[in-house]
Formats: C-alpha cells, sequence, structure tokens
C-alpha cells in the first residue's frame, strides 16, 4: 500500500509517469473533452465569415481534429527538436482570429493559410534561439503572462457556463437562463465533490466525470441536437491544399506578428503545466522544443487547411487541477483525436455536447490557469522592484481588454495585439524586469 501511495503521489508528477490503462485512457480523454469545442469553434466562425458550403465547413471541423491530435503528438512524444515532451495539448487558436478574419474576408482562405505557413515557420525560429533568451523569461514574468490568459478566459467560461456565444448573441433571452446556469451549475458541483471527496483515480477524473454526468443530463433536457451525429461520415481522410496557398504579404506580416504573441502565451502555458504539475519550473529545452513544436504544428495545418494551431490554456489548468503530470496521458487524448479526425461522425457525438456543460467545467480549469500564475509569481521576492512591474503588467493585461477604445487610434495590427491584453502584458513585465535596477534604493 506504500509503495502504490508513492506512485500516486509523487510518480504522478513525472512527465515519463504512465499510469494504468484503465486510468490512462479515460484520463487522455477528459483532455480531449475540454478543448474540442474550443478547438472546433474557430473554423465553424471562420468558415461562417467567409461563406463556405456546408461540405466545407465540414472538412475545416474535420482537419481541425485531426490536425490538433497531430502537433499534440509533436509536443508529448516529440521528434528530434521538436516537442516539449510535456502534457501539452494543441488546438485552433482563437489568438489568430482577429488577424484571420480580415484576412479571409480580404484575399480569401488561401491567403490565410500561406500566412500561417509563414508564421509557422518564423515561430520555429524563435524556438530555436529561445534558449539563448530564455534569462528574459524569470518567473516574474511568465508568471504574469500565465495569471493573464487565466483571467482573460474567466470570462470565455461564463459565457459557455451561459450557453454559448451563439446563443448569446443571436437568442439573447435564453442565455443564462435557469435551464442553462443549472446544467453549469451541476457540472461544477459534480466536479468540485468528486475531486474533494473522491479517492485515486475518480479524484484526478473528477473534469470528465463531471462533463459525462451534464452530458447525460443535457440529453433527457432536449439540450442535445443529435442531427450532425446523423449526418457525418463514417470514415474520411483530409486531403491536403484543399483550400490552396496564397502568400500575400498582409497576411504574413499579421501572422508574423501573431507568431510573436503565440510565442509568449506558449512560454506562458509550458511554465504554468511545469509549475501546476510538478512544482517546478520549465527547463531550456523543454520550452525551445515546446516553440518549435508549436510552430510545427501551424505550418503543418496550414498545408492540410487548419487554422494556426497553439497549446490550449484549459488543459493546463486541468494539470494544475488534477496533478497528473503524465505526457503519456496526453498521448492518448492525441490518438483520440486523430481518430475523431478520421471518423468524422465520432467527433460529432463530442460536439454535440452543450457548452453549458463545457462552462461548468471551464469555471474551475481556467481558475486554476491563474492560480498557477499566481503560484509562479509567488516564486520570486515581492519586494517593491517586482511588485511594480506584477502591477502595470496586470492593469495593462486586465483593463485594456476592458476598454478597446483606449486603442481605437492605434494601427489596426497594434490595436488588435493591444486588445488582447496578454501580450502587452508580457512584454511590460519582460521590458520592464529587464531595465528595472534590482538593487532598490534605500
Amino acid at each position: 500500500m506504500a509503495a502504490q501511495h508513492r506512485r500516486t503521489t509523487s510518480d504522478v508528477k513525472d512527465s515519463n509517469y504512465l499510469p494504468p490503462l484503465r486510468q490512462a485512457i479515460p484520463l487522455g480523454i477528459q483532455h480531449v473533452l475540454a478543448m474540442f469545442v474550443g478547438n472546433i469553434t474557430v473554423p465553424i466562425i471562420i468558415g461562417g465569415v467567409v461563406g463556405v458550403t456546408p461540405q466545407e465547413k465540414i472538412f475545416l471541423i474535420q482537419v481541425a481534429i485531426f490536425i490538433a491530435g497531430i502537433a499534440t503528438l509533436f509536443q508529448s512524444i516529440g521528434l528530434g527538436p521538436i516537442g516539449s515532451r510535456l502534457p501539452i495539448v494543441q488546438g485552433t487558436s482563437f489568438g489568430f482570429l482577429p488577424v484571420s478574419i480580415p484576412i479571409a474576408k480580404a484575399y480569401g482562405l488561401s491567403a490565410v493559410f500561406g500566412g500561417a505557413l509563414i508564421g509557422g515557420l518564423i515561430q520555429v525560429g524563435l524556438g530555436v534561439i529561445l534558449k539563448k533568451i530564455r534569462h528574459w523569461f524569470p518567473p516574474i514574468v511568465t508568471g504574469v503572462v500565465v495569471l493573464v490568459i487565466g483571467i482573460s478566459l474567466m470570462q470565455v467560461a461564463l459565457v459557455y457556463a451561459g450557453g454559448g456565444k451563439w446563443l448569446m448573441d443571436n437568442k439573447p433571452e435564453l442565455f443564462a437562463s435557469g435551464k442553462q446556469l443549472s446544467l453549469s451549475l451541476t457540472v461544477l458541483i459534480v466536479t468540485l465533490g468528486v475531486h474533494q471527496f473522491g479517492r485515486g483515480f475518480f479524484s484526478v477524473a473528477s473534469i470528465l466525470i463531471g462533463l459525462v454526468v451534464g452530458y447525460l443530463i443535457a440529453i433527457p433536457m432536449e439540450m442535445v441536437n443529435f442531427a450532425a451525429v446523423a449526418n457525418a461520415a463514417w470514415f474520411a481522410v483530409p486531403s491536403p491544399l484543399k483550400f490552396g496557398l496564397n502568400f500575400n504579404m498582409a497576411a504574413i506580416i499579421g501572422m508574423g506578428i501573431m507568431a510573436l504573441i503565440t510565442t509568449i502565451e506558449s512560454v506562458g502555458d509550458i511554465s504554468g503545466i511545469t509549475i501546476g504539475g510538478a512544482g517546478r519550473e520549465a527547463t531550456d529545452a523543454e520550452l525551445s522544443g515546446g516553440i518549435i513544436a508549436d510552430g510545427t504544428g501551424t505550418a503543418l495545418a496550414s498545408i492540410f487547411g487548419a487554422l494556426p494551431n497553439t497549446s490550449y490554456s484549459q488543459n493546463v489548468g486541468i494539470i494544475a487541477f488534477t496533478g497528473v503530470m503524465s505526457r503519456h496521458v496526453v498521448t492518448i487524448g492525441a490518438l483520440f483525436l486523430v481518430l475523431a479526425g478520421l471518423v468524422p461522425k465520432l467527433g460529432a457525438v463530442v460536439s454535440a455536447m452543450p457548452q453549458a456543460v463545457l462552462g461548468g467545467a471551464s469555471i474551475v480549469m481556467f481558475g486554476m490557469i491563474a492560480a498557477a500564475g499566481v503560484k509562479l509569481i509567488a516564486r520570486e521576492e515581492l519586494n517593491r522592484r517586482n511588485m511594480l512591474i506584477v502591477a502595470v503588467s496586470l492593469t495593462l493585461g486586465i483593463g485594456l481588454p476592458q476598454v478597446p477604445k483606449f486603442v481605437q487610434y492605434f494601427p489596426t495590427q497594434l490595436a488588435v495585439i493591444m486588445e488582447s491584453g496578454i501580450v502587452p502584458a508580457g512584454v511590460f513585465a519582460l521590458v520592464m524586469e529587464r531595465i528595472l535596477p534590482r538593487k532598490e534604493r534605500t
């Protein structure tokens, strides 16, 4: 019993730890369920903006699932210098949408994918030199980025809990209704209850249990639409270059800027995983390999007609919440994504999950990301210098998204970057950490 106890309390913090398959499989699926809706929402949005055909929209969703699985395998298994060998889940990035939408409207999806291919290669280059600039990202900087990521996602969690953005925009009278909130609250209560009072596997799989319970409850509440499941094909292989590649300069510049932004966010995610799951900082090799994998996934996605990929912060929250650090668990989830990408009907079953169900779990997951950021910041001495770095960075990171008109006279691309909050927070934290004197005046 003592040996078993040691395996569940210390080995789980080792990324190479492999739980028994009866536990590893559902834990891997738990990661997939947490990111699935967000992963397919991005192609749905961009497809609606461009006005693609129903068949093309199905393809965009399918390839988003498939590439997310492949890109996750790059991270968890690795290939030479590619990959962090950490439990990082990749998926289509919401951050690229503000740049992708105007490009798609003006030049078509081919320009989006052409620009994303170059942006992905730029990010690979940043990953290669990251070891040389690693000292630019101490815990005070990465902690601010992780904290702002968590805070920025809290609004997303509440939107999910209320029924989703589509419901909020198109049927506001139904958004956050008693039906939606009761479902999300049930998932939240089940998740917290199982985590706190369950033992062993049940405790670490509490998010999965909460999602499954919520899904099953939603069926008799008539909140699950299985029409997409009936219409989805059983098997289909994604084909590359379906939309082509167009190397438009505006798209290349926009995606290049986003490559830098994504690198900052991914450094925060990788740091959030190691500090939240293992109580340590990320190594140079983990950060470099993780960023290279991020860029490789984005480049590969553009060839297959998927939007840029990035590490998913909600899965960072799962690791911080469960404490299970195993990259093999995430590998199992990645294989499930690849399978779902080849079997659209399987993906359709998961995508039928009401967003209110995901919202209940997201409240926990996104909050845990912010908590991991606080834990990172606390690793530094909170003297007057470091408090000043945190204060200014958080004001920009949290305040700018709340006041979008503050940047209304900025150039469009710069305004998009500033509105995110994450990038200005990270940049100001980085610059202030480099230029402020470390020895305080007496």
